[in-house]
C-alpha cells in the first residue's frame, strides 16, 4: 500500500508537468513564434485591435512599410498603407 501511494505522489505531478509542458510547446508553435532565438521574420505584428467576435484590425510591418488590415473569419482586407521612411522604426 505504501508503495502505491509513493508511486502516486511521484507519477501524478510528473504527468501533470508533462501535460503542461506539451500544451506550452503546442501554444508556442501554434502562434508561429520562432523556436530559436536568432531568426528574423519578414513580417512583424505591430498592434491588434479586436472589434468583435471573429474580427479585428491589425497593423503589420512588412517590407519597410506598415499596413493596416482588417481580419475576419473569412477574409483579410488591406485598408491603408504607410510608406513613410520612418515606418516600422
Amino acid at each position: 500500500m505504501f508503495e502505491y501511494i509513493l508511486r502516486l505522489f511521484i507519477l501524478v505531478p510528473m504527468i501533470g508537468g508533462l501535460a503542461w509542458g506539451s500544451l506550452w510547446l503546442w501554444r508556442k508553435a501554434q502562434m508561429g513564434l520562432p523556436m530559436q532565438g536568432g531568426s528574423v521574420r519578414a513580417a512583424q505584428m505591430i498592434d491588434v485591435l479586436p472589434l468583435g467576435p471573429g474580427s479585428k484590425l491589425a497593423v503589420v510591418a512588412f517590407g519597410g512599410r506598415e499596413v493596416l488590415i482588417a481580419v475576419t473569419r473569412t477574409q483579410i482586407t488591406l485598408l491603408a498603407e504607410d510608406t513613410r521612411e520612418n515606418a516600422g522604426a
